[in-house]
């Protein structure tokens, strides 16, 4: 049997495996491949605060957003003869680890466990703003407004100005006050989250660990900790339903086309969703289980078409399937990280994986055959988070496909690279690019909540 692999040396540049459809996640697990790591039992009466991989990391709160960035290029430090593709620029802080980021129209928005949203231009700062409590976990732009994702359990939302665009306006959080008074009136609309204690149903009472956007419906998912995920309506910041989805907390979620979302938890499992409308009303109703393992899975992505579905686990593997017609068929795994996969992203033609052993893997799909394409190293603790723009040179001058690929560590920086869906020399130029000195400090990171 064989799994599509992607082997750290040079050989893997041009080689190419079928994946084995139908293959079980737990045929291809192997202590002596990865550094194998579990999910915790479920314990209804914990929340995820306690031995959570935020609460080991020293939390940097004194840092202003409206201070000089500490932020800097290393772009005099690289050679300057580089090959076309490979890293552009890296910009490393000092104020915290970087837990998120998105990007639209060159402008990048990163957070981090200073409570810190910054927004870069050309790789230089454009304007800061913060928020007064919880590390920033996720963000996610609709239009003119940006929703951020906290520790503390909060979706806060931001405006734009239009009259001037580096300016950033605390416009309310979800949900909104107003809403929380009605809905204390009403004892129905409490529910137990621990024993002998309970809260609204419209509250996240742990931290937020992703958000999604259904642009086409103007609707926001936030998952959390606390095995939940709720459906927001953008317009008008209001709850329209809340999902008690897993047995443990719900690492992603993602909205795909056609009104199906995909949710992974530490619980193991990745669950299908799919949204019936009635009028004002909205439900979310349970469609199948696509994989239940021992492993947390902890990043999930899904093809602009809705055709590929990507799962990261634990144990550093990627499943995936593939929808025929109506049905979701496993086509395979991918084999390539030794730790954890924190964060998936998928563009074009090409699946980019982050891990906690601090790599970025490039996948080029080819019907059924997945290519490794590159590994992009360089950074010195896990990659926590991407983000995929395609890049507009390439799109206007018609040459070959190329992405700009933000990458965010707990090594507190933010790498940007270049990459070509017909690039080869990625591996070896970023190879030289990386420290000779190995840090295995961060081996040893919990991997059960992300």
């Amino acid at each position: 049997m064989l799994v599509e692999t992607c082997p750290y040396n040079n050989s893997f540049l041009n080689n190419m495996v079928h994946s084995v459809p139908n293959m079980s996640s737990t045929a291809v697990t192997d202590a002596d491949d990865f550094d194998v790591r579990h999910s915790s039992f479920y314990d209804p009466n914990r929340l995820s605060e306690d031995g959570s991989p935020t609460m080991l990391s020293p939390w940097n709160q004194s840092c202003s957003p409206y201070t000089k960035s500490p932020w800097y290029n290393f772009d005099d430090d690289f050679p300057k003869n580089l090959p076309q593709n490979g890293l552009i620029g890296s910009l490393v802080r000092e104020e915290g680890h970087i837990y998120s980021l998105a990007a639209k129209n060159d402008i990048l928005y990163t957070g981090s466990d200073s409570k810190n949203i910054r927004v870069w231009k050309d790789m230089k700062e454009f304007s800061a703003f913060k928020s007064n409590s919880g590390l920033v976990k996720a963000i996610i732009i609709a239009g003119e407004k940006i929703f951020t994702g906290h520790q503390d359990g909060k979706v806060r939302v931001w405006k734009v100005q239009s009259k001037n665009p580096n300016n950033h306006k605390r416009a309310g959080s979800l949900p909104k006050l107003i809403d929380i008074f009605k809905a204390s009136i009403k004892p129905s609309n409490y529910v137990e989250v621990k024993r002998n204690r309970t809260t609204l149903w419209i509250k996240h009472c742990d931290a937020i660990s992703c958000l999604s956007m259904d642009h086409s419906q103007g609707l926001l998912y936030s998952a959390s900790w606390d095995r939940t995920f709720k459906v927001w309506k953008v317009d008008n910041s209001k709850c329209l339903e809340s999902v008690k989805a897993h047995d443990d907390a719900v690492n992603s979620v993602v909205a795909s086309v056609d009104g199906i979302v995909y949710t992974g938890s530490a619980d193991g499992t990745v669950k299908v969703w799919k949204r019936e409308s009635n009028g004002k009303t909205v439900n979310h109703v349970f469609v199948e289980t696509l994989l239940n393992q021992e492993y947390a899975v902890t990043a999930l992505a899904v093809n602009k078409p809705g055709s590929v579905v990507y799962c990261g686990s634990s144990d550093g593997v990627l499943n995936f399937w593939e929808r025929e017609k109506k049905n979701l068929t496993h086509g395979g795994v991918l084999k390539g990280h030794k730790l954890a996969v924190l964060c998936l992203a998928v563009a074009g033609n090409l699946v980019f994986s982050g891990s906690a052993d601090k790599n970025i893997i490039v996948w080029k799909r080819d019907g059924p055959v997945h290519m490794c394409l590159s590994i992009l190293t360089g950074h010195n603790g896990p990659v926590k988070c991407l983000e995929v723009e395609e890049d507009k040179e390439s799109s206007s001058t018609g040459s070959e496909k190329k992405w700009v690929v933000y990458s965010g560590s707990l090594d507190k920086s933010v790498k940007i690279w270049s990459v070509s869906e017909m690039a080869h020399n990625l591996h070896q130029m970023t190879t030289m690019q990386q420290s000779g000195q190995e840090d295995n400090s961060w081996d040893s990171i919990p991997s059960v909540k992300y």
